[in-house]
């Protein structure tokens, strides 16, 4: 592992060395959005521009893992939010309000979010955008096999979802919706959509 520069502080690891570039790039993102550069990294990180690219091939690259390593953190945090909403059209309505709600605080989140967000990532962007819709879903408190939905089904949600959550960013209204009122709205014509499991008789 070489470790030229680093401000002085050399990373233990390679894996110290990933997670340092990638909080740089997390601020590049916040500061600039897409339009940042491995040289603004390795600049923040106090490494030259061929230290970044022994770690990360290319720009769209480190983008890619730094909206991955992102998505994972909202994820936690919108777990944990949604801990004990185990009714589907419930957990649907408030999953997806709360993603509308943060998503503004998350650049990250937004670029992979918005078709076209990036130029750097145009080509990856669905893959990334459905695999998070389809975690959100999977990490609901919600039994969805005890629902009847099949591994099928809760694939096409989270599609479903997703497009919900892109139409909003990408025109949310006028005014846009915002608390009880865009929850109630998402309830109705959303959540409706997922109905409970009937039991049998």
């Amino acid at each position: 592992m070489r470790t030229h520069g680093w401000s002085g502080a050399k990373p233990a690891s390679d894996e110290e060395a990933v997670a340092r570039i990638l909080e740089a790039a997390g601020k590049a993102i916040e500061e600039r959005g897409a339009d940042f550069s491995i040289s603004d990294v390795a600049r923040t990180v106090g490494v030259t521009r061929q230290t970044v690219y022994r770690y990360f091939a290319s720009t769209e690259a480190l983008l890619v893992a730094a909206a991955v390593h992102a998505v994972d953190g909202f994820l936690e945090r919108l777990t944990a939010h949604m801990a004990g909403i185990t009714d589907p059209a419930d957990a649907v309505t408030e999953a997806v309000a709360t993603a509308l709600e943060w998503l503004p605080r998350e650049k990250y989140i937004g670029l992979i979010m918005v078709p076209g967000g990036s130029t750097h990532i145009q080509s990856v962007t669905s893959d990334i955008a459905l695999n998070f819709a389809r975690d959100m879903v999977g990490r609901l408190d919600v039994e969805w096999s005890a629902e009847g939905f099949d591994e099928a089904e809760l694939s096409q949600l989270a599609e479903h979802l997703l497009r919900i959550i892109q139409s909003f960013v990408i025109d949310p209204g006028r005014p846009p919706r915002a608390g009880g009122e865009l929850r109630a709205y998402l309830r109705r014509w959303v959540g409706m959509a997922v109905p409970r499991a009937v039991p049998e008789r």
